[in-house]
């Protein structure tokens, strides 16, 4: 113990002999254990009694992120955006793009001096990097380049040994960028009491203090200067780096906002349309293939990584978000854009729900190579479960029957029957009797023992394969008590519809009770319940007002029989 405590004054001698005595005390349990990277590096980790503080590799120490956050100034620091924080989460290092130039400069440092790297806004570290330029070689660079070899995370699996907390939410220092604040200014300064400060924006680079109007302009100056960095550095930040922020910014947008506890479970889908595309900034737009995430799932499992809301998959390939940690740090601490508001943001739901454009799915059907159509594709490339749509399978075979010269030459009409497509499309009893078949039973037949799969593809997200053909929109109607009627509405949910949106509307469209109940024999389906026989209501909102293919959807014949008037 005296020889570590040696040891990390060397290392860090900004520690005082009290920080020092407090850091490794002399009576309280300190463990070490041995862990390896995922490079195969043998680490010494050293804990207290709940969370790691230290790391040894080959002999030299490095503090972790509990420690940086019970000393923040232990190491020069340099502040990132907040999206950044997932990628470098992930494994990647810090390039010099994603760093923020403050008004004030930044830290002096050698090739080799290790850092801690906070987020905008908030002086807790969030990782532990070792710089692979100097501060003068990163402004020579023009800021582009690997700045830092990232070494530990916040949310890493060395974090995951402690009590998991968040980083605490610590106000930025107050600098002078224009450095013309006089000697007897500062001590004024000094001299006032702070304002309570709550919980500050990770966005946000202010300081609530009280002060009089001279001190305040000065900080208005520094702000304003700090904006400019700031707009600088979005510029400087690839299209990519920038649609991931959007994506960000819209997120915490809409679940401050936009969605209540209420609401949950709620589709994935309909939480990208409904909310999260109403708080897109005017003249930008969300694009989930211009972003580095690709696909929306991966998006909201990088939030569910970071214990923010929790997704389920509910029914059969369709995800809802079930629950949301409204108390997370950086939930709380997303400050509403300029020319928003939480009044204009979040408007009643139900005018909400009439304004929100809903999109009808493309639904495509595909077929998957079968086991016993292995022969008959296997020609042209394909394997069991080769995904295929019906033109494509039209083209391969008849390209096979080309290639292998079945065309009847008596009738061009009609396709020999060679051994193979004897075996693929014959059942036993017929194999000693049909010798011939027209091109139309030919490419129905292939279509039958084919897998049956199909593709949906919603608004602003990317296509899904599921097996088997989808499900329609099922419309009932039932016999209650007293001989009144109800109608059922299921499936709502594979064609992108939230059951409770639908059901409020119809509630106000026919002026009648709606409600949602479970899916009788189910544990996770739901569906709309609505008084009398409202079919034809139904009909026009899901054929006219959302588009829908008639196909999709199963019972309207069951409306009522319109009388004539007298």
């Amino acid at each position: 113990r005296r020889k570590l405590r040696t040891d990390v004054a060397a290392a860090f001698p900004n520690l005082s002999a009290e920080q020092l005595t407090e850091f490794i005390p002399n009576k309280e349990e300190l463990n070490v254990i041995k862990i390896y990277s995922h490079k195969g590096e043998a680490l010494t980790v050293y804990m207290n009694s709940k969370n790691p503080i230290l790391f040894e590799i080959e002999k030299s120490l490095y503090p972790t992120v509990y420690t940086l956050w019970l000393y923040p100034d232990l190491l020069p620091a340099f502040s990132t955006w907040p999206p950044v924080l997932q990628k470098l989460a992930g494994g990647a290092d810090l390039m010099l793009p994603g760093v923020v130039v403050p008004p004030s400069g930044f830290p002096q440092v050698e090739r080799g001096t290790l850092c801690a790297v906070t987020l905008l806004g908030n002086r807790a570290p969030v990782a532990v990097a070792v710089a692979t330029m100097s501060t003068s070689e990163m402004l020579e660079a023009g800021m582009k380049g690997k700045g830092f070899a990232v070494l530990h995370t916040y949310m890493d699996h060395l974090w995951e040994y402690g009590d998991k907390s968040y980083p605490p939410t610590l106000a930025p220092l107050v600098t002078d960028p224009a450095g013309k604040e006089s000697a007897e200014d500062e001590e004024e300064v000094k001299g006032k009491e702070p304002v309570a400060v709550g919980e500050l924006s990770l966005q946000e680079n202010s300081c609530a203090i009280l002060m009089g109007k001279e001190e305040l302009e000065a900080v208005e100056t520094a702000e304003d200067a700090n904006t400019e960095v700031q707009e600088e550095a979005e510029d400087s930040r690839t299209p990519q780096e920038q649609m991931d922020a959007l994506f960000n910014q819209c997120f915490f947008h809409a679940l401050k906002c936009k969605v209540k506890k209420s609401d949950l479970p709620l589709l994935t889908s309909t939480f990208l349309r409904s909310h999260m595309f109403s708080c897109c900034p005017a003249g930008q737009q969300l694009d989930i293939k211009k972003s580095s995430y690709k696909k929306f799932s991966k998006f909201l499992q990088c939030m569910q990584h970071q214990k923010i809301l929790q997704v389920k998959e509910l029914n059969k390939g369709v995800e809802s978000i079930v629950e949301v940690d409204w108390k997370h740090p950086e939930v709380k601490a997303f400050a509403v854009p300029e020319g928003f508001s939480p009044a204009s943001a979040a408007p009643d739901s139900k005018s909400e729900e009439r304004e929100q454009t809903y999109h009808a799915p493309e639904i495509i059907p595909l077929y998957g190579v079968s086991t016993k159509l292995v022969p008959l594709f296997q020609e042209s490339g394909h394997k069991k479960g080769s995904v295929l749509s019906s033109s494509e399978v039209r083209n391969i075979i008849i390209n096979y029957v080309k290639t292998n010269e079945l065309v009847d030459e008596s009738n061009k009409n009609f396709v020999k029957v060679n051994a193979i497509l004897c075996d693929c499309l014959l059942d036993k009893s017929e194999q000693d009797e049909i010798s011939n078949l027209k091109w139309d039973d030919l490419l129905s037949r292939c279509l039958q023992r084919l897998q049956p799969l199909h593709q949906v593809t919603f608004f602003g997200q990317e296509p899904v394969v599921r097996k088997g053909n989808i499900e329609p929109i099922d419309i009932t109607v039932a016999q209650r008590s007293s001989n009144k009627k109800v109608t059922i509405i299921k499936n709502l949910e594979l064609y992108g519809l939230d059951p409770q949106c639908v059901a409020n509307i119809l509630q106000q469209k026919v002026q009648a009770s709606a409600t949602i109940t479970p899916v009788p024999g189910t544990k996770d389906r739901v569906q709309v319940q609505i008084q009398g026989n409202q079919i034809h209501h139904l009909a026009k909102m899901l054929l006219e007002e959302y588009q829908l293919p008639r196909k999709y959807i199963q019972g309207l014949e069951k409306a009522p029989k319109l009388g004539r008037k007298k």
